[in-house]
C-alpha cells in the first residue's frame, strides 16, 4: 500500500504540474488549444493564436482493443475528460485478435463513426496507410519529436508523413538474476555492455551440467531476440533487402549455443520453453527481453508466497550494444494513435491523440505500471517506485535509452519481409541452413518483395 500511495502522489504531482503549466498556455491541460502547424518549434510555442477549441460538446469514438484486461485505455480516457469537460469518450472494443483487419473493415467505405484509431502493430499501420484511412500527423504534432528517441522517423511513410503518434513503448534490456551473480562471484551487468562484453559475462557465468546446468544467456525462439542486435548502430534496418550485416551476428550466437553457455535453439522449440520459465526457474542466468518482462516479474514474485515457490532477486541493466553504439541503443515496440481522416470531429481528436503522447498523458500511463513512449525523470520515477520492481540504482538506469529501433519500422511489404527473415532464422539456428545460405535467401526473396 506504500508503493502504491508513493506511485499515486509521483502521478499526481506530475499532472497537477503540467495543468498549472497549461493555464499559460502550454500543451496538455485545461483549455488546450489544437495543434499549430509549425512542428519545428518546441510545444510551448505551438500552440495558441486564432484555433482554439470551441467548447462545444463532442463525443469521440476510439477504437482500442481488450478494455478489461488494460489498465491505460480507461486511464488515458479518464485523465483527458478531467481536464477537458466538453469532451466524452467513448471506446469501441474490437478485441487483440486480429484487431488491425477488423478495424480496417470498420473504416471502410469512408466511415466516419470511428474518430481516434489506436494501431497495434506495422503491418497493419502500413495497409490503413496505403488504404488512405489515416490522416497525417506531421503539423499536427506538438510534443517535440526528440522526444520520441527517432520512432517517428521510422514511422514515416514513403511520402515523408507520419500517420500515428506513439503513446506507448516497449523496449529491451537485460535481466539477470542477482543471486547467481552472488553465488558465481561475478560482478553484476553493467549498464554500458558491448556484444563482446556480453558474451564474456554469459561465459563467465555458465556453469554445472544436465539438470543442475546454469546457462549464462537465453535467447527466446524470436528473431528479434538475436538477429537485431544488427540494427543498434543504426547503419541499416531490417527492412533494407540486403541482409549482410547480419553474419556476424548469427555466428556469434551460433558459436554460443555450440560451446553450450545459452540453450539450444530446437530444444527450447520442441519443449515449447517460454522465456520466463528459464528465467524464474533458474536455468538461465541472464535473459534479453522487453520491458514488458518486468510486470510478469513482479506478479511472478508478489504470488511467491501465496503460491509456495521462492522470488527471483532480479535486476535489469541496459541492451548490450554493438561496438561504436552509445549505451541506451535498443530495440524497440511502440503502440500508436492515429486520426480516421473521414472523422467529423478531427480536431477534438488530434488534441486527444496529442495529450495521450504528452508528458502528462505520459504520466498517466507510467502510472498503469506501463512504459510511455515519452519518457521522462518524473514517469521513471513512476515506474521505479511501482512494487517489486528491483531496489537498485542500475535498474532504473536501465530505463533510460539512447536511441530506439523499431523491431519492424515502417515498410509497405513489411508483412510480405517479416515472413521470409522468420523462415531463415528458424532455418539458420536449427542447423538446416548455413547462415551464408539463408542471407543469399534473404537478400534474393526480400530483394524481390521490394521490387514486386
Amino acid at each position: 500500500m506504500k508503493k502504491l500511495g508513493k506511485i499515486l502522489a509521483l502521478a499526481l504531482a506530475l499532472v497537477m504540474a503540467l495543468s498549472l503549466a497549461a493555464c499559460g498556455g502550454n500543451p496538455g491541460g485545461e483549455g488546450t488549444t489544437p495543434p499549430s502547424t509549425n512542428t519545428d518549434q518546441p510545444a510551448q510555442t505551438q500552440q495558441g493564436g486564432g484555433n482554439e477549441p470551441s467548447g462545444e460538446p463532442v463525443t469521440l469514438n476510439w477504437a482500442i482493443w481488450d478494455k478489461e484486461s488494460t489498465a491505460y485505455w480507461t486511464a488515458l480516457a479518464d485523465g483527458y475528460m478531467k481536464t477537458h469537460e466538453n469532451v466524452k469518450i467513448e471506446m469501441t472494443d474490437l478485441g487483440s485478435s486480429d484487431y488491425m483487419t477488423q478495424l480496417a473493415t470498420q473504416l471502410a467505405g469512408n466511415n466516419s463513426e470511428l474518430d481516434v484509431l489506436s494501431i497495434k502493430d506495422i503491418p497493419g499501420y502500413a495497409n490503413l496507410i496505403n488504404l488512405d484511412m489515416l490522416e497525417p500527423l506531421n503539423d499536427a504534432l506538438t510534443t517535440p519529436k526528440e522526444s520520441f528517441n527517432g520512432v517517428l522517423e521510422q514511422l514515416t511513410a514513403e511520402d515523408g508523413k507520419f500517420y500515428g503518434i506513439p503513446f506507448r513503448s516497449d523496449f529491451w534490456v537485460v535481466f539477470y538474476n542477482k543471486d547467481l551473480f552472488a553465488a558465481a562471484g561475478v560482478d553484476y551487468p553493467s549498464n554500458d555492455m558491448t556484444l563482446d562484453d556480453y558474451d564474456a559475462l554469459m561465459r563467465k557465468m555458465t556453469s554445472g551440467s544436465g539438470a543442475e546446468k546454469v546457462y549464462g544467456g537465453h535467447y527466446h525462439t524470436w528473431r528479434s531476440a538475436v538477429s537485431l542486435f544488427g540494427i543498434l548502430d543504426g547503419k541499416q534496418t531490417i527492412v533494407d533487402g540486403t541482409y549482410d550485416f547480419l553474419k556476424p551476428i548469427y555466428e556469434r550466437v551460433l558459436k554460443q549455443q555450440e560451446d553450450g553457455i545459452v540453450m539450444d535453439f530446437g530444444e527450447i522449440k520442441t519443449s515449447s520453453l517460454h522465456y520466463s520459465a528459464a528465467f524464474q526457474n533458474g536455468t538461465a542466468a541472464m535473459v534479453n527481453m522487453g520491458s514488458w518482462f518486468l510486470a510478469t516479474m513482479q506478479q511472478y514474485n508478489a504470488n511467491a508466497a501465496s503460491e509456495g515457490y521462492e522470488p527471483v532477486n532480479f535486476g535489469m541493466v541496459k541492451y548490450p550494444h554493438p561496438d561504436g553504439a552509445p549505451a541506451g541503443s535498443t530495440l524497440g515496440t511502440v503502440t500508436s494513435l492515429g486520426v480516421n481522416k473521414n472523422s467529423e470531429n478531427k480536431e477534438a481528436a488530434l488534441d486527444f491523440v496529442n495529450w495521450c503522447a504528452s508528458p502528462e498523458g505520459a504520466a498517466v500511463v507510467a502510472a498503469t505500471g506501463t512504459f510511455p513512449a515519452v519518457s521522462t525523470s518524473e514517469t521513471l520515477d513512476i515506474i521505479a517506485a511501482t512494487e517489486g520492481f528491483p531496489d537498485d540504482a542500475n535498474s532504473k538506469d536501465a530505463l533510460t535509452t539512447a536511441a530506439v529501433y523499431l523491431e519492424m519500422p515502417y515498410s509497405t511489404k513489411a508483412s510480405e519481409i517479416e515472413s521470409v527473415l522468420n523462415t531463415e532464422h528458424d532455418a539458420i539456428m536449427t542447423g538446416a541452413e548455413t547462415v551464408d545460405e539463408a542471407i543469399a535467401k534473404m537478400n534474393e526473396q526480400v530483394g524481390a518483395i521490394l521490387n514486386g
